[in-house]
């Protein structure tokens, strides 16, 4: 082996064994949201949490004082994400709200029929989380509310007869086809059928 090449192999083996862990909180954090997507927030515990980031309570309860506030922060990654990926679209198709719309709900569909999909975070969270002062319910019903607010101001931007309307009929539909994912397959369930579903709703209120 050249001189250079040896030095090279020095120089990436030093890299590897010094590139640093992930934080203890950012594991306990990703393996939380995994465990809390895939078997739901009330079915998983502390415990279990920090057994899986593999590490303990004592490490869990130095960035969070509850896991009431885990599960907030969760929701509010997922809102984050959420909104990002809807802005993107709205700024990839500015100035054209139909097809913004269209744009939403073919990505909805591709996302709601992914084999490892369980619906909506939030929404979830929503049937599990009932009590209306829990700081995780407060995230989901800000969501929600601006949800609403965004798709009816985007059947106000078409020119919608009954925006209103126009506007939570979609986010029904929105919510539904989550809905539906959990009792069918995507490949025969309603879900597959929202995004010709939205562009027959938006026939219908813009006709």
């Amino acid at each position: 082996m050249s001189v250079s090449k040896t030095i090279q192999a020095t120089v990436e083996k030093e890299v590897i064994s010094e590139s640093p862990k992930p934080r203890v909180r950012d594991r306990i954090f990703e393996t939380a949201c995994d465990l809390f997507y895939r078997h739901g927030i009330r079915a998983v515990g502390v415990d279990t949490i920090a057994s899986e980031a593999g590490t303990n309570k004592m490490s869990f309860y130095r960035s969070w004082a509850s896991k009431d506030e885990l599960v907030a922060e969760y929701l509010r990654s997922q809102e984050s994400d959420g909104w990002a990926w809807w802005d993107d679209i709205m700024e990839a198709h500015a100035g054209d709200p139909r097809k913004q719309v269209e744009v939403l709900f073919d990505g909805h569909v591709k996302d709601t029929c992914r084999q490892e999909s369980r619906g909506c975070a939030l929404a979830n969270a929503a049937v599990e989380i009932t009590e209306p002062d829990h700081p995780a319910r407060v995230v989901v019903e800000k969501y929600k509310a601006e949800m609403r607010r965004r798709f009816r101001k985007l059947a106000q931007d078409m020119g919608a007869r009954e925006y209103e309307i126009l506007g939570d009929s979609l986010m029904l539909l929105w919510e539904g086809s989550y809905l539906s994912r959990l009792t069918f397959q995507c490949q025969n369930g309603p879900a597959r059928n929202a995004a010709k579903a939205a562009r027959g709703l938006i026939e219908i209120y813009t006709n």
